[in-house]
């Protein structure tokens, strides 16, 4: 069954009550830090997790989705103190495993060139700003890596992915990558490399946490369906980020994020290919635009996004 995840960025018992009341389903972690012990030890604390879970499911909710501590240039350029952060997001993994967690993500150092673009805040309907990039605009272009080094890159992910693949497997974690975002050419998770992630690891635990809003950054719609139907029926999108943009690098050489129903995308279509590909995970609507009355605590988009998926999935299942 498709659920719905949120941010779990505030526990706070009205935050937790707001989101049962909107019909989310499940929580999603995004920073390595966000546990007791990551800051203090390198990983979480174990007793302090499972607190932290008996209270979320106290409100109905799950916990879908956590973020392992990052791998940074100390590890990705073989620094001191980079194989400390190695041996750091392994023991997480196991902590993460032994308390249940289903998914989790790694982030990595150097998956983006972010000098490449010009960033502005794009207005929409009604004036509600949104993030926009342009490569258009950029006039003064940094250099970006080389063959040789995007190489080291690959090879420096895949020493974490080889000691992390054989703990998810123990532990029956799945372990989900995000694509690069930016999603400039040649970005070591974007429309190549993001492949090379299960053909070199063939594992069912290993498989992409699909960001729709992030791809179609690339090429549209046309790009999005195609992948989710070659990644889906190879079992391999554990979750996904529900967004919504206009443009793209391959049509404008920029693109602007938009809420759900505002974008190039018909979200409904989207939903259409996952189902066909049996995709049983949660969607997440990331990039939430700020909206006239917002307030400390209170993000009408959030819960428009929520409304909107939950119409969406209404209307699926409404289908024979």
């Amino acid at each position: 069954m498709i659920r719905i995840s949120v941010w779990g960025r505030a526990l706070s018992d009205s935050y937790l009550k707001q989101m049962t009341q909107l019909g989310a389903d499940c929580l999603d972690f995004n920073s390595g830090t966000a546990f007791p012990g990551m800051k203090e030890q390198g990983y979480p604390d174990l007793d302090e997790l499972l607190r932290i879970k008996k209270r979320v499911r106290s409100w109905g909710l799950d916990m879908n989705r956590v973020t392992l501590p990052d791998i940074t240039e100390k590890f990705m350029k073989d620094q001191p103190g980079g194989e400390q952060e190695l041996e750091n997001t392994c023991h997480a993994l196991r902590v993460f495993g032994e308390a249940g967690i289903p998914i989790a993500r790694q982030r990595f150092a150097g998956d983006v060139f972010p000098d490449l673009m010009t960033r502005y805040r794009a207005v929409h309907r009604g004036g509600y700003l949104s993030r926009g990039e342009s490569l258009a605009l950029t006039e003064k272009r940094s250099e970006t890596p080389t063959l040789e080094e995007l190489e080291t890159w690959w090879s420096r992910f895949c020493d974490v992915y080889r000691q992390l693949v054989p703990i998810a497997e123990e532990y029956d974690v799945k372990l989900a990558i995000h694509p690069s975002d930016t999603p400039n050419a040649d970005t070591p998770l974007g429309c190549l490399g993001f492949h090379r992630v299960i053909d070199a690891f063939p594992s069912k635990n290993v498989g992409y946490l699909y960001c729709i809003g992030t791809r179609a950054e690339v090429g549209g719609s046309a790009l999005v369906l195609d992948e989710i139907n070659n990644y889906g029926r190879k079992g391999r999108i554990f979750m996904c980020h529900f967004r919504n943009v206009r443009g793209s690098l391959a049509t404008a050489q920029a693109f602007e994020e938009t809420l759900l129903d505002d974008g190039d995308m018909n979200m409904f279509k989207i939903l259409l290919e996952l189902r066909r590909i049996g995709f049983d995970g949660c969607l997440n609507p990331d990039h939430i635009q700020p909206i006239e009355g917002d307030s400390p605590g209170v993000s009408l988009g959030l819960a428009y996004s929520i409304g909107y998926i939950k119409a969406l999935l209404a209307a699926l299942a409404a289908l024979p």
